[in-house]
């Protein structure tokens, strides 16, 4: 291990996740300082989520097929640059939508070529990857606590250039990354990735991870808006994003404890059980800040332990060559469930209100504790 470059792809994982924590709180109060409606901000944000079901498979099939990952990544991320600087030009919602489009396109090509040479550089000790991604934690916390206090003091204007900053924080660290590839033969070569698809229990998961993504549908698309017009200031809602990842952080110094006590199904049942928790607290009780706070804890488990759990059962399930498909197609059903939460709670927030929203994000996650217990296998942990 003392090969590890563990501050190269430490500081990628940084920078990466940064730009998720400036755009997760905080793009939908853009749009809608932009005076766009509520439906209309769920659109904006919706299509970088449906990009996410599209451009991961194109480029890890990719990926796999030529085996330059590391290209792949360092090209996605120049792209992701110059092509969200284009919102610069102009602030309509045709050309906004052309910019989210772009630019999602190229972004979501990075991170799961980049997840399988993370693993490549840990040569199988998965437990030791959540040692790494937490930098990603941090960099979603210091970005999200910076820009709450930031836009506080100065106007939304300023918000595409300090994503493009961070974008271009992305594309450094890129070039800092060594190259690797993982090991071959852990699977027989003539059994491809179909093949494995259809391993017990692998649908079922993939099926999972885009329920999973569709409750965070109202969290990602309009929790800002909501605890801002509950009375809370801009910087209170950086920090109380900011708690959900600190809790997250722990998380994934434990998981690899965890994991190795408790099977990959239980993790990810509980994780899904807590998520219908949390979404309920959130659409119900927000106004209470120990019970948001509470809440925001349960990040731990809805992004901390299912998104471990899921690199481990992903990188478990498939065999070197089938790597980046395997990833892509992870981020591919999140990407689709994300849109879908996008869309749905766009439709729905001034019709149904936050509460019933947040219920439906709740029934969503609670579906996909029933389908893991049910159509996943127990697994030694």
């Amino acid at each position: 291990m003392a090969a590890l470059p563990y501050w190269r792809l430490s500081s990628f994982y940084l920078f990466y996740f940064a730009l998720l924590g400036s755009t997760a709180p905080f793009l939908a109060l853009y749009f809608d300082h932009l005076g766009f409606s509520a439906a209309r901000i769920g659109e904006l944000v919706a299509i970088p989520m449906l990009m996410r079901c599209v451009a991961p498979n194109i480029w890890g099939w990719l990926g796999d097929y030529t085996g330059r990952r590391l290209a792949i990544v360092r090209f996605g991320a120049v792209c992701t640059l110059l092509t969200f600087s284009l919102i610069f030009v102009c602030k309509t919602y045709a050309w906004l939508a052309m910019v989210m489009a772009l630019h999602a396109f190229f972004w979501h090509a990075v991170l799961p070529q980049f997840e399988v040479i993370t693993l490549a550089h840990l040569q199988g000790q998965t437990s030791r990857y959540s040692q790494i991604r937490l930098w990603g934690s941090i960099g979603f916390i210091i970005t999200v606590v910076a820009l709450g206090r930031l836009f506080e003091w100065l106007s939304l204007d300023i918000y595409p250039a300090a994503l493009v900053l961070i974008m271009a924080g992305i594309v450094l660290s890129s070039l800092w990354v060594p190259n690797a590839q993982p090991p071959q033969g852990n699977r027989p070569t003539g059994e491809g990735f179909l093949k494995q698809l259809r391993s017990p229990g692998v649908l079922a998961f993939y099926g999972c991870v885009a329920l999973m993504q569709m409750s965070h549908g109202p969290y990602y698309t309009f929790l800002t808006l909501h605890l801002e017009r509950l009375g809370y200031s801009r910087g209170v809602i950086g920090m109380l994003w900011a708690v959900g990842v600190v809790a997250e952080v722990l998380m994934f110094m434990a998981m690899s404890r965890i994991l190795a006590r408790f099977s990959l199904r239980r993790v990810l049942m509980a994780s899904f059980l807590l998520a219908a928790l949390r979404w309920l607290l959130l659409g119900s009780f927000a106004e209470f800040l120990w019970i948001l706070l509470f809440a925001q804890v349960l990040h731990a488990a809805t992004f901390g332990s299912f998104h471990a759990a899921a690199i481990a059962f992903v990188q478990r399930s498939f065999g070197a060559r089938q790597q980046g498909q395997g990833q892509a197609l992870y981020a591919a059903l999140a990407g689709t469930g994300g849109a879908l939460g996008a869309l749905y709670s766009g439709y729905s927030w001034n019709a149904l209100g936050a509460t019933l929203t947040f219920s439906i994000a709740s029934l969503a996650a609670l579906a996909a504790a029933v389908i893991i217990a049910i159509r996943m296998q127990e697994d030694r942990p």
